[in-house]
């Protein structure tokens, strides 16, 4: 049985102050539930404040991004030698607000368009290599624009995007990974894919990755899905066979939905 790893994706939310205090919230939940892998990651500014507040806890820190160099003239980045320094054991990979993609996002009768920073597959599959390379365990994002899903293009798009993302890796390193399923159309909106339907794409991704490093990595490889998952439908999200965990955005700033959704994950 594949341990559940509930991760928070912060983004640009929370001073060191208030990453603190969130931690220091979460390290009930997370003491009672040792059978959930519980995961933060705050801002940047703020990693080193989470990580001093998670000590002998069972929570971990996790980067938001990296860069796949360990120093040098790169303005704004951060290695993976400075996440390791600062405490940090996993790192976000690929998000679809990093990726260089342009989707139509719809909730009800809004419209946004996000313009985003400029990562696609080659350089996920340089920052997921570069993370191995120094112990971190990196969540590689992958997941589909609106439009594609709408065009049928769901299981290429993400099929695509994990063959590219961890080409270069051995058995051992892809089953130890965690990927993220993130529709990018059900990110901050609102909107969830049902769990049926997530489930089915996860197992799409599990294929894949027993497709490109056999049936023993597939195994293993640990599946979130992330898309408005809170504490409503996250139980039956987590309970589906192909998703072992969630990447959770909003209610990830609150302790209480947050842990909610922790002790929505099957127990083992």
């Amino acid at each position: 049985m594949r341990k559940p790893i509930v991760a928070g994706n912060w983004k640009m939310n929370k001073t060191a102050g208030e990453a603190r205090e969130l931690v220091n919230q979460l390290r009930a939940v997370a003491a009672s539930r040792a059978d959930v892998d519980v995961v933060v990651a705050p801002p940047a500014t703020a990693i080193a404040a989470a990580a001093e507040a998670a000590q002998g806890s069972r929570v971990a820190v996790s980067g938001q991004d990296l860069f796949w160099k360990e120093s040098g003239a790169y303005t704004g980045q951060i290695s993976p030698l400075m996440l390791l320094d600062l405490g940090c054991r996993y790192v976000i990979v690929g998000h679809s607000e990093r990726r260089g993609r342009f989707g139509m996002i719809e909730a009800g009768f809004t419209r946004e368009i996000r313009a985003l920073f400029g990562d696609n597959d080659a350089t996920v599959n340089l920052k997921t290599r570069a993370a191995h390379a120094h112990g971190l365990t990196p969540i590689v994002c992958c997941g589909e624009l609106l439009e594609e899903r709408r065009n049928g293009q769901t299981d290429a798009v993400v099929r695509g995007q994990v063959e590219r993302g961890l080409a270069g890796l051995t058995a051992e390193q892809a089953a130890i990974s965690v990927i993220a399923y993130e529709p990018v159309w059900a990110i901050g909106t609102g909107e969830t894919c049902e769990a049926a339907e997530a489930n089915r794409v996860c197992g799409v991704i599990r294929a894949s990755v027993g497709e490109l490093f056999g049936e023993d990595a597939a195994a293993a490889v640990r599946i979130q899905y992330g898309g408005s998952m809170k504490p409503e439908n996250a139980a039956e999200l987590l309970a589906s066979e192909h998703i072992d965990g969630g990447l959770v955005g909003g209610a990830s700033l609150n302790a209480a939905d947050f842990g909610a959704i922790i002790e929505a994950a099957p127990r083992g």
